[in-house]
This record gives structure tokens, sequence and C-alpha cells, in this order.
């Protein structure tokens, strides 16, 4: 029996750490330099994102993951990444999960999917950065 896209992210969402968007702005404040990837698609992106946000969208993230210029310029290997606390942020929680399983995949140890995604960030109000 074939499934969607929503009936796999059920399946898959208790495979993966979920945390809410207050746990990630209380992250936030204490560590600023915390690495959140941002997984939307660019055009997405244009109702803002959270600040210092790294934008990798979901259909490369697999492979862009290590040449990201930001990522390049504060870690020097991948395991050294690897070993780092990752946040994913989409749009509603949904490609989130599937990015953070691919990630516990490739041997990325702590990896947390925003539940609600961007969303949920936007409607509990905190800052949002404008794009022009």
């Amino acid at each position: 029996m074939a499934i969607n896209g929503r009936a796999l992210v059920e399946q898959l969402r208790n495979t993966v750490t979920e945390i809410t968007v207050l746990q990630l702005h209380e992250i936030l404040q204490k560590k600023p330099q915390t690495i959140v990837i941002d997984v939307r698609e660019t055009q997405e992106t244009t109702q803002g994102s959270i600040l210092n946000a790294i934008l990798i969208p979901r259909g490369v993230l697999e492979m862009q993951i290590d040449n990201n210029e930001t990522i390049k310029q504060h870690f020097s290997t991948l395991d050294e990444l690897a070993d780092q606390p990752i946040y994913l942020l989409c749009r509603s929680g949904a490609r989130s999960i599937l990015s953070a399983l691919s990630l516990e995949q490739m041997g990325f140890k702590q990896v947390y999917s925003v539940a609600g995604g961007f969303l949920a960030w936007q409607a509990a109000g905190y800052e949002v950065n404008k794009t022009s």
C-alpha cells in the first residue's frame, strides 16, 4: 500500500528528536552561534528567517552541508560538524523531520527537528530576520 508524504512524516516522527520553538528560542538566547539550518526553498524565505539561520534547501542538504561557506568557516572537517548540535527548520516541521533522519543516517550525532517549523516560530512572536 502506498502512502503520501504526510503519512511518511508521521511514521518517521518518533524516530527523530523534535524540539519546540520555545526550546530553540531558549537555546539561541544562551548560545547565539547555535547551528540552525533552514531547509526551506529560497523563495520561501522571503517571509523571513531566524536570525543567523543557514539556508540549505532540503533538496540539496545532504550534498551541500559540508560545502556551505558559513559552516566551512567554523568547522574544518565533516566529522567536527557531525559532533555539533544541529537544529533543522522548515515551514511546518515535515521536511525538517526528513532532513533530520537523513543527517542521522550520514553520521550526525545531535540532530533536532523543530516542531511546527517557521510557522510556529512566527506564531510564537519570535524575532524574524526579514529579507529583501
